[in-house]
């Protein structure tokens, strides 16, 4: 008999690394999924790849220079790199690409959200391996694919680009206008996602409240029925979606419109979670103006306010930047006095970046990078007070928390979050040994749970 047994050919592996936001997360989720379904696996370390896919951000300054770090790591453990995102789309000084012109070695670069372009330069780089199934894709989701995320939440993108043209923000020049993403597809991921298992889908794009504007709000269909492109609609969906999983749906980059306002019962209801994240940016009509934010400072307040008097639990985050061009001690002031009478409940700010290609660069009156930081420093002080106060409120309350970390079956305690904690920006609750010996609790769990103590931007809490 003769010992010449084909030789298996081992998969070809990509190296993968993901930085930036959320939207640049699922990017790198569609990616990976697709190298899964043409037969492709990822390789835990860089060296031990045969190729390595870079997944960029280039917003601010910082994130830039995070970025162009990584591909020169990857560059220096493996040689052999492939970089997308949105660093991908940006020009160097020159004119010329700025990441071939930093890292002239690298095997090819793209944009974000360009999947088929990125396996393009795969397929010339790493010929894929034969037969693939593409039904059969391990640790994935079904319609939903892979994710990169914890096995008990995930982010939703529901569309890409945005149509505001912020002097401080490029990124419309890097992912282009608005494109909606079918009404019906979004769902189907959702149901896959909550099929899978997924307790938490948190909503991502630009700008949620824009849902559909690209396409008149159109009506798409789901289950044989139809439904607006719109974000009323998506969400309602959503939590119909969601309501036999008992999971829930958390709300990201929701610019203040009128139309946010006629969401707000279905958070009252308990349909979706009352947590809107709130991309402010500033509250001085002026200060607006000179960023040309698409919504009123002053409307702001009282819509705030409203929400808060229609759905009392709402929780509401959000994003400012301190020492925008021109902005005088009274602007700054007036921003200072609005986090207190809004009341957020969460805050991060960031002292004003003069990003590359900004328009805001142009503007008169660029302050001192001091005197930015300095006023970021003045605003987390405020903010952190203001959030402090609305924390202690929530001492001697029952909560549900999801559980994101429990040693020992929870009989040590262990992590989890409330509805007022999204993933990695917010507060954690801290979840203390249980009162009854026999309370278990794992991973991707709900528990009741009564807080006892705040720390910081944390709860502190015993499951009951």
């Amino acid at each position: 008999m003769s010992d010449a047994t084909p030789t298996a050919h081992p998969a070809p592996r990509v190296g993968f690394i993901s930085l930036g936001c959320p939207k640049a997360l699922t990017d790198s989720e569609l990616i990976l999924t697709q190298l899964s379904a043409e037969g492709y696996q990822t390789s835990k370390t860089l060296q031990g790849a045969d190729l390595v896919i870079v997944n960029t951000c280039g917003f601010i300054d910082d994130a830039v220079r995070e970025s162009l770090d990584s591909i020169g790591e990857a560059l220096a453990e493996n040689g052999r790199v492939i970089v997308t995102g949105c660093l991908g789309a940006k020009a160097g000084t020159d004119g010329a690409n700025l990441v071939r012109q930093v890292h002239p070695k690298v095997l090819a670069v793209t944009g974000p959200h360009a999947t088929q372009e990125v396996m393009d330069a795969v397929h010339a780089n790493l010929p894929k391996p034969h037969d693939p199934f593409i039904d059969l894709v391990p640790q994935a989701f079904g319609v939903a694919g892979i994710k990169l995320t914890p096995r008990h939440y995930a982010y939703l993108k529901i569309s890409e680009g945005c149509n505001h043209r912020c002097t401080f923000c490029i990124i419309p020049s890097m992912r282009g206008d608005l494109v909606s993403r079918p009404v019906g597809d979004v769902l189907a991921e959702a149901r896959a996602l909550f099929e899978g298992g997924v307790k938490e889908l948190l909503v991502v794009s630009q700008d949620t409240s824009a849902y559909g504007v690209d396409v008149k709000y159109r009506t798409g269909f789901w289950d044989g029925k139809p439904v607006r492109t719109r974000m009323l609609e998506l969400v309602q969906a959503l939590g119909d979606i969601a309501e036999p999983f008992g999971a829930w749906v958390r709300l990201h980059y929701v610019y203040p419109y009128p139309s946010v306002d006629d969401v707000i019962p279905l958070m009252a209801s308990g349909k979706v979670l009352p947590y809107l994240d709130v991309p402010l940016q500033h509250s001085h009509p002026d200060v607006l103006r000179r960023m040309k934010r698409p919504a009123s400072g002053e409307r702001n307040l009282e819509r705030i306010q409203q929400w808060r008097a229609a759905c009392p639990e709402i929780v509401v985050r959000s994003t400012f930047i301190s020492g925008f061009p021109g902005e005088t001690e009274e602007e700054f002031g007036h921003l200072l006095d609005f986090v207190r009478a809004a009341q957020i409940d969460r805050a991060g700010c960031f002292a004003y970046s003069p990003v590359e290609g900004a328009a805001a660069n142009a503007l008169p009156g660029m302050l001192p990078a001091e005197l930015r930081e300095e006023r970021r420093a003045r605003f987390m002080a405020v903010a952190e007070e203001v959030s402090a106060q609305r924390l202690q409120r929530r001492v001697g309350a029952t909560m549900q928390v999801l559980v994101d970390a429990a040693p020992g079956l929870g009989r040590k305690g262990g992590t989890g979050r409330s509805y007022a904690d999204a993933p990695e920006i917010d507060g954690v609750v801290h979840l203390l040994p249980p009162e009854k010996i026999s309370k278990t609790f794992k991973v991707g769990d709900f528990t009741k749970a009564r807080v006892v103590a705040t720390q910081g931007h944390d709860l502190v809490a015993v499951p009951v």
